[in-house]
């Protein structure tokens, strides 16, 4: 008898995934669905993207869904997230991933193209301090291409509608304890969950490493802009105009043109 090794089922771990972060945006896919058609609006249907701090590949696998003839190159620093990445997208030339630190200003280097036609982020760039984003957003204008788009879909706040702010904080926490106890898996319950399978283990205990145990608190600093700042700064880094094309009551998604 042959011995078979047993492989995560990649293909679930995209799916809970997808499951955890609706959790905490139930507007997700809307705002993925805008941003592929913007691309598809300014740089055509068989776009090069780079899928920016990509995680598990979320962006490249509805990138490659809708435009069969797109290319993805996915850039992340998170060795557990990756290895969903590759796992799920395992056989696929099209897709391609990275590892690199966007807060190290060589990482354009480890990238396999010199440009590309769309650079797509969501849900990351709040990771990042805000000096570091108006460092990394001047790097974006050299990484796009003349034409191409840059598109960042990320917690905005506006400090500006602190009633509005403080309601809307309150009705989402109110739908997150009911769904949680209604089994929701939320941020640190999936990575215990990730962590306790034996082979990813090594790959979660890299990450863990890296930013911390999630249980411990590792997420943003809390250092996040409103949607007027991104466009600001994008066209003060060399994009040739920018603005908000999608939001919802916490969040936000800029579009910057090179």
């Amino acid at each position: 008898m042959t011995d078979t090794v047993a492989h995560p089922d990649w293909a679930a771990w995209q799916n809970s995934w997808d499951r955890q972060q609706e959790w905490y945006m139930p507007d997700r896919e809307q705002r993925f669905i805008t941003m592929l058609d913007a691309v598809e609006a300014l740089v055509g249907p068989e776009p090069r993207i780079l899928d920016l701090a990509c995680g598990t590949g979320s962006i490249t696998g509805r990138t490659l869904s809708r435009f069969p003839g797109a290319r993805s190159t996915g850039v992340d620093l998170d060795p557990a997230l990756l290895a969903m990445a590759r796992g799920h997208h395992s056989g696929d030339e099209r897709a391609t991933f990275v590892t690199a630190d966007l807060r190290d200003p060589d990482w354009p280097q480890r990238l396999p193209h010199r440009d590309y036609d769309a650079v797509l982020t969501a849900t990351a760039l709040h990771w990042l301090r805000t000096d570091e984003l108006a460092v990394l957003y001047g790097q974006l204008a050299g990484v796009v291409r003349e034409g191409g788009v840059f598109l960042n879909a990320d917690s905005m706040p506006d400090p500006d509608t602190p009633l509005i702010n403080k309601a809307v904080h309150a009705y989402d926490k109110a739908r997150r304890t009911r769904e949680k106890e209604a089994g929701a898996e939320d941020w640190t319950d999936w990575w215990q969950r990730a962590a306790a399978d034996p082979h990813l283990a090594r790959a979660v205990a890299e990450r863990f490493a890296l930013f911390g145990d999630p249980a411990d608190g590792d997420h943003a600093d809390g250092q996040m802009q409103p949607p007027r700042w991104h466009a600001r700064t994008l066209v003060a880094s060399g994009f040739s105009e920018a603005r908000t094309v999608w939001a919802s009551p916490r969040d936000s998604m800029v579009l910057a043109l090179r």
